[in-house]
């Protein structure tokens, strides 16, 4: 017998006889989280996205003549000198309406250094045309939420834009972002980001693919059925009598999800309120470019992640947010961002010990050419019909085919911090305010 007829009856005795008796098992291991949990999510996205296509090649390409005053508010803390970049990018806008940039810097004590590099910027942004800077030191370090609330009730604007300190943005960011509001329904829009450092390193590579993935084009399928699941706290634009009226953002942590859980509490009483989604509307972000960095902030925001479903877990009602939210909140957020990954972590623990390591490798490589290929469909569609820079974009295509299995790594992690968050609290822990604002407010 020869040394293929040898590997050959090996490969049936260890692979392909266990897999057969363990039919049963894969189709209900395997296949419920592709066909239950994630494929719906898929085809939905990609549902909105044909739909975002259709409406924007058969739309007038005429804007209405509506230019509200817009008032950004820019979250600063340690940034330094690079605070400029948000600044100067907020003045140089071609935008006709006014334009408001509201600096508040935290711990101004402290940040004295950013509080330079934001009045270094007046000059320049004054001698604009409709441009105007106002800048709130506070002194004393109340956390992000403090600063949003003092910038947004300081603020003049019609419509007030919240964004990070670390961020800069297309000069044609507020005329495609403001021009939704013409529809007095819209009460957000939620900003598209992009990962400005995204060369820096292989996990900056990673997280660039991933905000394509689940900023940039998911979230075009979701707005277009008005189930988006998050405004980034990053970037986000919101008509500001609204904002006021129900009380603006709580103090804490992952104010942004909070504030999108508490403006769909109104939709199912006020049926026509949207949250809107805008590609067009691009700001660039700086990300962790160690993976030690980008662990640490995953196991925040996750964590955080859980304690907001929990907190406001009687949102999840029809009677609140309307049918369509609360399926998405259900399956695009309980399932597929907390049940998910602590199945995934149950089935790999009980594939390796039970069904043993060959067959668990077979299995894994098989789950991997599935996500690849959905990974590369999707890439794929987005370079031909979304990307505005599609030569940078296709850059990225080599790292394409290692972001599964990073990418199944991150939900592992992801697992850890849910499990971390139930046993320590670690909202509380969160670097966006002190610990003495956490302990004091409602979180």
């Amino acid at each position: 017998m020869g040394f293929l007829d040898r590997f050959l009856l090996l490969f049936n005795d260890l692979v392909l006889w266990p897999m057969h008796e363990n039919l049963r098992i894969f189709i209900l291991k395997f296949i419920p989280f592709i066909l239950f949990f994630e494929v719906p999510v898929y085809l939905l996205i990609a549902t909105g996205a044909l739909r975002y296509l259709y409406r924007r090649y058969s739309r007038t390409k005429e804007r209405p003549p509506y230019y509200p005053s817009v008032s950004c508010v820019v979250l600063c803390y340690a940034e330094g000198d690079a605070v400029r970049n948000a600044i100067v990018s907020l003045a140089e806008q071609l935008y006709p309406g006014p334009v408001e940039i509201v600096a508040v810097v935290d711990g101004a004590i402290k940040n004295e250094k950013t509080l330079r590099a934001v009045e270094a910027t007046r000059a320049l942004v004054e001698r604009r045309a409709d441009r105007k800077l106002r800048v709130y030191p506070k002194w004393q370090r109340g956390g992000r939420v403090s600063s949003i609330n003092l910038g947004v009730r300081m603020s003049e604007g019609e419509i007030v834009m919240v964004v990070d300190a670390d961020t800069s943005f297309d000069n044609n960011m507020i005329e495609r972002a403001t021009r939704h509001f013409v529809d007095s329904n819209v009460v957000a829009v939620a900003g598209n980001l992009r990962v400005r450092n995204w060369d820096a390193s292989p996990v900056t590579r990673h997280q660039a693919i991933e905000y394509i993935l689940s900023i940039y084009f998911s979230k075009i399928g979701l707005s277009e059925f008005n189930v988006l699941n998050n405004v980034s706290g990053a970037f986000g634009v919101f008509r500001r009598d609204f904002v006021l009226k129900i009380g603006a953002w709580n103090s804490g942590t992952a104010e942004d999800l909070d504030m999108t859980i508490r403006i769909k509490n109104y939709f199912a009483g006020h049926r026509n309120f949207r949250i809107v989604f805008e590609p067009e509307a691009i700001g660039h972000t700086e990300v962790p470019d160690t993976w030690r960095g980008y662990l640490n902030q995953r196991l925040r925001w996750d964590g955080d992640l859980l304690y907001i479903y929990r907190k406001h877990f009687m949102s999840f009602s029809p009677k609140l947010v309307g049918w369509p939210n609360f399926l998405a909140l259900i399956w695009t957020g309980l399932f597929f961002q907390i049940t998910m990954p602590l199945l995934i972590v149950l089935y790999l623990f009980y594939s390796l010990f039970v069904l043993g390591p060959l067959y668990t490798a077979v299995l894994s490589a098989m789950i991997y050419l599935f996500y690849l290929a959905v990974l590369g469909i999707y890439f794929a569609f987005f370079l031909a019909f979304f990307s505005e820079r599609p030569r940078t974009d296709a850059r990225l295509i080599p790292w394409l085919a290692i972001y599964p299995v990073t990418a199944l790594w991150m939900r592992v992690w992801s697992a850890l911090a849910l499990l971390n968050e139930v046993l320590t609290r670690s909202h509380l822990d969160s670097s966006m305010a002190p610990w003495w604002v956490l302990r004091k407010s409602d979180f």
